[in-house]
């Protein structure tokens, strides 16, 4: 089973997530996780642990915050894991929402809190050593408007790490990878 973790303010129905949807059918889930991150690990703990006891394979996809929390969730599992655009700092680059009454979903508009707590849970899955980078593959577009492509390139670098010029935070193009993703995870 492959688990699609959307990025922050984003769902399980975005666009990027339909087309990995589109690609991988009956393989994948993407589901729409709660907005507090302890809910959202436990969320996806509770997914993970409920496929690992039946023996199933769980491979993970993450964009933005959901990169972050894929590779928080793929160390912790031993999991192989496809990492896009990741966030690895978020309590850094969410602090724009400090103060900010109600956050916007991207996807259907609905509003949300997120407080200074919940950005200071995210250091809760603050990662200190990636017990097995070869589990990783790691998607950065240098021109990504949301975060500091540096910074995942220089946390990530033993992963295989693909880093293109252009592109966008969404980033533009994803399918050209599909096959790619595919024989990582089921080879």
């Amino acid at each position: 089973m492959i688990i699609y973790i959307h990025g922050f303010a984003s769902c399980g129905f975005g666009s990027k997530a339909q087309k990995f949807k589109e690609y991988f059918e009956e393989e994948i889930i993407t589901i729409s996780l709660p907005t507090i991150p302890n809910l959202a690990i436990d969320t996806l703990e509770q997914i993970i642990e409920f496929s690992l006891n039946k023996d199933e394979n769980v491979y993970l996809i993450g964009s933005s915050l959901g990169g972050f929390y894929s590779l928080y969730l793929a160390n912790k599992y031993d999991l192989k894991a496809v990492l896009i655009n990741p966030a690895v700092n978020p309590w850094n680059t969410l602090h724009r929402y400090e103060g900010v009454e109600f956050v916007t979903n991207y996807y259907d508009n609905s509003r949300f809190e997120f407080t200074q707590s919940h950005i200071n849970s995210l250091k809760n899955y603050k990662l200190e050593d990636l017990k097995n980078p070869q589990n990783f593959i790691t998607l950065l577009q240098e021109e990504d408007e949301v975060l500091d492509f540096n910074e995942a390139a220089i946390k990530l670098e033993d992963t295989e790490l693909i880093v293109e010029e252009g592109g966008s935070h969404s980033f533009d193009g994803i399918e050209r990878y599909f096959r790619k993703i595919n024989s990582f995870f089921y080879n």
